[in-house]
């Protein structure tokens, strides 16, 4: 016979411990066992941002980013690696959610690994940015958070994909990931081409980044610069993102008398002349080591 029968004691109705089995529907689970209605009802919904870019040239790839992880209006992180290695002729820019981030680079380098093991050699990048796709998209809706622009050197040369957590893979010659990138593709529309050298396009993605860390206050840090040649991937530079954009401010540019001088001179084509040749917009013609 049950204690309580005998006793005639029955449990009080608060939050503690009780003898009886609830009923049924009734039972009693922990805060976060549903973990996206647990974020809904108690979490606050943290704004995060980051500036990353990379582009393709006559010389390989150049990847660059900043370093502030940011949680709301919270600095996280001042330093943190947005440009994870692969392996010696891959990298990838991150953006999204940290721990997705590093959590799917993991599992891409342990693919990576076992076809090398299998195979004999490594997938082109174009596989392998078409495996990472594959791979997240069955987890397409369940606030997989992962952006990210895979760079590398293959059998066919200098590679540049785009592959998103929805399954999205583009390949290009340009992209510009996070809440910086709308100012950090002002500044590469206006200087990118690809018969660039490499201390020009060096110059650019500084320059790029930089000025997305002064508009972007999600953005910040310090600017990392990487370049993937046909050897494999380089760490190029650690920047101050401060400091480079106030270098960066202090080099001269045209002011408003000479760009009325240049619009009221006309090109003498016709009169056996080269026609005159305006710069490209962007292009501060800045030395590498002013950088």
């Amino acid at each position: 016979m049950a204690l309580q029968d005998v006793c005639k004691w029955q449990a009080p109705d608060t939050q503690e411990a009780s003898p009886h089995l609830p009923q049924a529907g009734g039972w009693a689970v922990p805060q976060g066992w549903d973990p996206q209605t647990f974020l809904q009802i108690h979490g606050p919904r943290l704004a995060h941002g980051t500036t990353t870019l990379a582009f393709r040239f006559r010389h390989g790839v150049i990847a660059a980013a900043d370093t502030r992880s940011s949680c709301g209006d919270y600095v996280a992180c001042p330093a943190s690696r947005k440009v994870i290695p692969v392996h010696q002729h891959l990298l990838g820019t991150t953006s999204g959610t940290s721990a997705d981030c590093v959590t799917w680079y993991r599992v891409l380098q342990r693919e990576l690994r076992l076809r090398a093991l299998r195979e004999g050699q490594l997938p082109s990048v174009a596989g392998t940015a078409r495996l990472l796709s594959v791979m997240m998209s069955r987890y397409r809706g369940l606030d997989l958070c992962v952006a990210t622009a895979l760079c590398g050197w293959d059998r066919s040369g200098p590679a540049l994909f785009y592959v998103y957590s929805d399954g999205t893979c583009l390949q290009g010659d340009i992209f510009s990931v996070g809440s910086g990138s709308p100012y950090a593709y002002g500044v590469l529309d206006g200087g990118y081409h690809y018969d660039m050298s490499t201390q020009e396009a060096y110059a650019l993605a500084r320059r790029a980044v930089a000025h997305a860390t002064h508009r972007d206050a999600y953005s910040g840090g310090s600017v990392d610069l990487f370049h993937v040649r046909e050897s494999g991937w380089e760490y190029v530079s650690c920047n101050d993102a401060w400091v480079l954009y106030s270098e960066l401010r202090k080099l001269p540019g045209p002011g408003p008398e000479q760009e009325r001088e240049e619009e009221a001179t006309p090109d003498r084509a016709g009169e056996g002349g080269e026609p005159s040749v305006a710069p490209a917009p962007g292009d501060s013609r800045m030395p590498a080591e002013a950088l």
